[in-house]
């Protein structure tokens, strides 16, 4: 669309009464990601407060042929949200607010441009746990975290944003209203519609409100800080902790020495609870309803681990202090960055069995092109997720870096993306990780449901 084109097209929308910021009211939040790569200044931003605003705004842009790149916390890590030359924003940061908490059902009932940290404390007050949490947890909207279907920190015990989704309302590219808003866990009367826009990054309709499963919250929280002297030592640990704690695992989180020294050189609060270097490190976390109980074996757990010598040491928190110090650690990732910038980060999934070779194929590669390239490895582990934070510190050497990673995890069998999203930047990269087959049948939905193209165009489905 060119510029007058879209000039006559915002024309239009406001003389419609549609809610819209133009020129230099709209906010420079509204450029780009988390990513920070490609911002661009949309010349407008929709910034609907009802679903019926969303609708009919939808309906507008459709009838117009006018693009829309669909915006939420900017929190995303792909460029699904940054916008592209012709295009408007519609933001759903209005649209928010929690409706209902059923404590009978135990669900929670809320707008998409809800914050995800705002249900967590609504959950907590009144009892109860909503097991999604990540770090962007105070700024991101609940509504992009079901778009992207959202991973984290407790995927290994409670699953991926999509498991605990009971219930959606959407808005297809041509405003009609898709209301979904099941609150019952068995409901099998024909097609599950909701699973068509969890996971679609906004590309087959705008998710505005949701219906989430609440579980108990529970009493007692047990963390650790492992070290380890070798990666299949980290899965005989992980297999060991599920076996004696059966599913109260709810973390898992390992970071290999280069990752865990930076961190700790790097942020002058940390420490290591170590007297010196272990090749890898663990952060365990296991909930319960008991807190004596829980900790008793918890601590038994991680004694019978350092017996059999599948770890060689541990740090087990003894208080809400300590263990907030252990994660700081896990979650230095965003204190480094900067130092690193510009960087690659690449967040992949595969079998756990491929890790170690695929690890040593990459950094072999990565050496043989890049000499002086920092690559820095943590992951869940146990949800088959490996997070690479490679940097030269040269943009240039970006692309290369891509190449080489999504090339050997195709080779790996593995996912270009574990829990991040495909968005803009990694669209070139789905055919590493999907068939040709799947790839058409992605573009005969999108044409289905948004003939017109006017929905996070350029994303996720390859040209």
């Amino acid at each position: 669309m060119d510029i007058d084109a879209l000039g006559n097209t915002i024309s239009a929308l406001r003389k419609q009464g549609h809610p819209i910021v133009v020129g230099d009211d709209v906010s420079k939040r509204h450029s780009v990601d988390f990513t920070c790569e490609n911002a661009l200044k949309p010349a407008a931003v929709l910034r609907p407060a009802t679903v019926e605003e969303v609708s009919a705004a939808l309906k507008a842009c459709n009838d117009l042929g006018q693009p829309v790149v669909v915006q939420g916390g900017m929190t995303g890590l792909a460029g699904g949200a940054t916008p592209r030359p012709g295009e408007l924003a519609l933001s759903l940061e209005r649209l928010s607010g929690i409706e209902e908490l059923d404590e009978a059902a135990m669900t929670i009932t809320a707008l998409a441009g809800t914050p995800l940290q705002t249900m967590q404390e609504a959950a907590e007050q009144a009892g109860f746990l909503l097991p999604l949490d990540f770090g962007a947890r105070g700024s991101c909207h609940i509504g992009g975290a079901i778009a992207t279907n959202a991973g984290g920190n407790q995927v290994i015990r409670f699953g991926m944003t999509r498991n605990l989704v009971l219930g959606l309302e959407a808005v297809l590219a041509d405003g009609a209203v898709i209301r979904s808003m099941n609150k019952m866990l068995k409901n099998n009367a024909g097609y599950d519609l909701k699973q068509l826009f969890i996971g679609s990054e906004g590309t087959l309709g705008v998710i505005t409100r949701c219906v989430l499963r609440l579980l108990p919250r529970m009493a007692s929280s047990c963390t650790a800080l492992c070290a380890i002297q070798s990666f299949p030592q980290a899965v005989k640990l992980l297999r060991a902790l599920q076996a004696k704690l059966g599913g109260s695992v709810s973390a898992f989180e390992v970071m290999w020495a280069d990752y865990f020294q930076r961190v700790i050189n790097h942020i002058d609060a940390l420490r290591s609870p170590f007297s010196q270097p272990f090749p890898l490190y663990a952060l365990v976390e296991a909930e319960g309803p008991d807190v004596e109980a829980d900790a008793r074996r918890f601590e038994a757990a991680m004694g019978a681990a350092l017996e059999s010598g599948i770890i060689a040491d541990a740090a087990i928190a003894q208080s809400v202090k300590d263990r907030k110090a252990l994660w700081a650690i896990r979650d230095g990732v965003a204190d480094i960055t900067a130092g690193l910038a510009p960087f690659a980060s690449l967040d992949l999934s595969m079998d756990i069995a491929a890790m170690p070779s695929f690890l040593d194929q990459f950094d072999r590669e990565l050496k043989a092109a890049l000499p002086r390239a920092i690559n820095l490895v943590f992951g869940h582990i146990g949800d088959n997720n490996l997070h690479l934070l490679v940097s030269t510190r040269r943009h240039q050497d970006l692309s290369a870096i891509f190449d080489i990673g999504y090339r050997l995890t195709g080779a790996h069998r593995g996912s270009v993306s574990a829990e991040h999203g495909i968005g803009a930047l990694k669209r070139g990269y789905l055919h590493y990780s999907r068939s040709p087959e799947e790839l058409a049948l992605m573009r005969r939905m999108k044409n289905a449901l948004d003939p017109r193209g006017i929905l996070n165009p350029g994303r996720v489905i390859p040209a």
